[in-house]
């Protein structure tokens, strides 16, 4: 029998001004993940300066939303849910959750991509990921 993915109701997530770049974007429907403008290389979490350089010539860009499943947990719970690692095509892995499928047919290198989920009172929308 298979075990689906539930949605769950999520909490309110609370901006400041640090991360409310980041979560307007989530809001217009963008993942948006940090580049290090001194390598070329991109980040996650976005943060105002590169993990690379230690430089603060960073700037948020949008992510293509696609990735691969690194890794993964099934927790089978009254209301069953996955949390995964996520390793985007841009090459960073994001912690996330794998929602809108069986979760017993969930395998590690499996293609998934974007999708944004609700959250409780007047928050921005969660960035998770379903199989392709």
């Amino acid at each position: 029998m298979a075990t689906m993915a539930f949605n769950r109701a999520l909490p309110e997530i609370k901006t400041d001004p640090t991360n409310q770049p980041f979560f307007d974007g989530a809001r217009a429907g963008k993942l948006l993940i940090g580049k290090c403008n001194d390598t070329g290389k991109f980040f996650w979490y976005p943060r105002g300066c590169s993990p690379f350089t230690l430089s603060n010539n960073v700037e948020l860009v949008e992510a293509k939303g696609t990735g691969s499943i690194y890794t993964f947990t099934v927790m089978r719970t009254k209301e069953p849910y996955c949390v995964a690692y996520v390793e985007l095509d841009e090459g960073v892995r994001v912690f996330t959750n794998i929602v809108d499928c069986d979760l017993d047919s969930l395998k590690i290198g499996q293609k998934v991509k974007l999708v944004f989920k609700p959250t409780q009172g007047d928050g921005p929308p969660a960035f998770m990921f379903t199989p392709v």
